[in-house]
């Protein structure tokens, strides 16, 4: 029996179609393992946990976030969540392309669209089971990487240190937090192009909504013509001068908490992608961007 017949065992939905799980096809993915599974009136999509996932992802705070999500119609249905490992089926959207960087890049239309759809999953969801501590975060995770002896890039924890002024800004001037997705990869929005869908709730959280978009920005590689496309969808037109200095501050902050993600995959050798290469490349674009003459004025500004 292949290892994804073994998880499907787990899911009703699944159990009776075994002909249609030896069939799935791969679907790409990071972290876990991904599957479309053709039932003949339906498909659906299987999301099977990564090896290590389970060192730093809490699937039952996952599962209350895509749940309350796809009741904000933004997350694709859900159809089986099993909380224990973090197990998932969900439909799969027809007619829907993954989006990339260079999608984003080429059609202004979907980055509006992405901003519109922030903004209704920040403002139509239910409350998730946790905020989206940036900074507690960024300590857990090097805690976990000194018990596997793991090196950061070159400087890092210089770099961490000019973050401080910012974490204090942020203290000074609290903003609400609202459902947020907090890691929206450019692969994780699927768009028909009338509307978007935003998928995969691992590191969700209650945050401060800029991070979205922010987070989004450097996925893509927006300029600043795109981000302010970003901006302007989001808040229909008229952008607080604070919201969008909290987008650029927040742009160097997700940059560096996704270098230590990504050196935590570069130890517990994941084979997706080189990871040291990209832990590498999102320090350096943290720290350009924290090393630029404006970013002191955009933590002041916030």
């Amino acid at each position: 029996m292949s290892e994804l017949a073994r998880y499907c065992e787990r899911i009703p939905l699944l159990v009776d179609h075994r002909d249609a799980v030896a069939s799935a096809v791969r679907l790409a993915g990071l972290t876990n393992l991904n599957y479309l599974v053709d039932l003949g009136n339906d498909r659906v999509v299987v999301r099977a946990p990564g090896a290590g996932t389970s060192e730093y992802i809490n699937r039952g705070q996952e599962k209350v976030a895509a749940f309350a999500a796809a009741r904000a119609d933004v997350n694709a249905p859900v159809l089986f969540f099993d909380p224990a490992d973090g197990l998932m089926v969900t439909r799969y959207i027809d007619g829907a392309r993954t989006m990339s960087g260079d999608l984003f890049r080429g059609d202004d239309g979907a980055v509006a669209r992405a901003g519109k759809l922030f903004h209704k999953l920040h403002t139509t969801a239910e409350p998730f089971a946790v905020d989206f501590e940036l900074f507690s975060m960024i300590d857990e995770y090097k805690a976990l990487l000194a018990t596997k002896e793991a090196t950061l890039p070159d400087g890092y924890d210089a770099v961490q240190q000019r973050a401080e002024s910012a974490r204090e800004a942020f203290e000074r001037k609290p903003v609400a937090f609202v459902p947020s997705h907090c890691d929206p990869l450019c692969e994780n929005f699927l768009d028909t192009g009338e509307r978007m869908y935003l998928v995969d709730y691992e590191y969700a959280g209650n945050n401060d909504p800029m991070w979205d978009l922010a987070d989004l920005s450097v996925e893509g590689g927006f300029d600043a013509r795109q981000d302010e496309i970003l901006l302007r969808a989001y808040f229909s037109g008229n952008v607080p001068p604070s919201s969008a200095a909290r987008m650029v501050v927040y742009k160097a902050l997700c940059d560096l908490l996704w270098t230590l993600w990504g050196v935590i995959q570069h130890v517990n050798n994941n084979p997706a992608d080189d990871f040291w290469a990209y832990s590498v490349g999102r320090f350096e674009r943290c720290k350009t961007l924290m090393n630029s003459p404006e970013f002191g004025g955009y933590v002041a500004s916030m």
